[in-house]
């Protein structure tokens, strides 16, 4: 059964545990933190305070919003301290990374990915496939900060031209390179899937 959003309450963001070297990617999840307080939704994230990932529940925090942080055990102690974890409005460990990466996608109406590495890449794809399968139609980000993710946009393109994608209209993240961008493309973006959703069953009823 696909799983759909009527609206946005919360947004997960995926990041990197690290700050990175240009120093505009910190920024960047401080702003996006603050935006998501102002619009006063929940973040849902990996639960680090180090690095990209502390700077967004930072931004959040600061502007008075509500913060799930979603954590391994064994990652406590590598991507945050146990005192700054106090400080989140909610705090769940899971016993793996399989457990957290579930329960990041049930706590969550939309994805956003910021500046990161692996981890973050692994994250965001598998929303995608997930998407791609026809198992969600949550709203998808690629925060494109300075142009982080134009390799991305590259290889997907390349893998649709080369007829990977077979369902690529699944598959359409949005790409948004400012960062006040990224609510009001998520927002307008699930107004739209509600409205097909709502002319579709509009269509059956008549049948």
């Amino acid at each position: 059964m696909t799983e759909q959003s009527v609206s946005i309450r919360s947004i997960c963001v995926y990041c990197g545990s690290r700050p990175g070297r240009d120093p505009s990617h910190m920024a960047a999840g401080r702003a996006l933190g603050r935006e998501i307080a102002e619009y006063g939704l929940r973040l849902v994230y990996g639960g680090g305070t180090k690095g990209i990932m502390g700077a967004v529940a930072s931004g959040v925090l600061s502007g008075g919003g509500q913060v799930t942080g979603i954590i391994p055990e064994f990652l406590i102690d590598m991507e945050a301290t146990r005192h700054s974890l106090g400080q989140l409005n909610e705090l769940i460990v899971t016993p793996d990374m399989h457990a957290r990466k579930h329960t990041m996608f049930e706590r969550s109406d939309a994805f956003v990915a910021l500046p990161g590495g692996i981890g973050t890449l692994e994250e965001i794809v598998e929303i995608m496939t997930w998407a791609q399968l026809g198992r969600h139609e949550k709203p998808m980000v690629f925060a494109n900060v300075n142009g982080f993710w134009d390799p991305m946009m590259e290889l997907m393109r390349h893998m649709t031209e080369e007829g990977f994608l077979h369902t690529a209209h699944r598959v359409q993240p949005l790409v948004v390179d400012e960062i006040s961008g990224i609510i009001p493309a998520i927002m307008a973006q699930a107004a739209q899937l509600a409205a097909d959703r709502d002319g579709e069953d509009e269509v059956i009823s008549k049948m």
